[in-house]
């Protein structure tokens, strides 16, 4: 095992990780369970999470190479106390099915509304291309990422 410093979720954490162990199977040991095995080869998006403020593949990165960076999970993004726009829009729309993909959909669309505050349907589309659901059909996914985008705009007028 060897120690491993970064942060995540605004928190900096040195904790144990195994060498060959993927930034997935490390997370969920240490409690993040919004990070979902999927298909464990960067092919369906269901363990995204954003390190160093971009969406990523987490069963694709070591753990040993996230030393010193900054990882984000739907924990840090909001909980039931503090609902993010997106998790209400998700929940409003019914872009929740089984919820299997939503973390990943979730942080995906996270990162493209930090980018860009009213992306077009085609930018919606390409930044969840590497993301797969197999409940909703994506309408309702597109509709929750654009039904946020505007919370969030309308928020920050304010």
């Amino acid at each position: 095992m060897m120690q491993v410093t970064l942060t995540i979720n605004g928190e900096t954490k040195t904790l144990t990780a195994a060498p060959a162990e993927t930034l997935l199977e490390f997370l969920r040991r240490h409690g993040f369970k919004s990070v979902k095995f999927g298909c464990g080869q960067g092919a369906c998006g269901a363990c995204t999470v954003i390190l160093d403020g971009r969406p990523v593949n987490s069963c694709l990165v070591l753990a040993a190479a996230s030393e010193g960076r900054r990882v984000e999970t739907l924990e840090g993004l909001g909980d039931a106390g503090r609902v993010h726009p997106l998790q209400e829009a998700f929940m409003e729309t019914g872009a929740i099915q089984c919820g299997f993909c939503t973390p990943g959909m979730i942080m995906s669309a996270a990162s493209l509304l930090r980018e860009n505050p009213n992306p077009s349907d085609a930018e919606i589309r390409s930044a969840l291309d590497g993301n797969l659901c197999r409940c909703t059909g994506y309408e309702q996914i597109f509709s929750a990422v654009k039904a946020a985008a505007r919370k969030m705009r309308a928020a920050k007028k304010k």
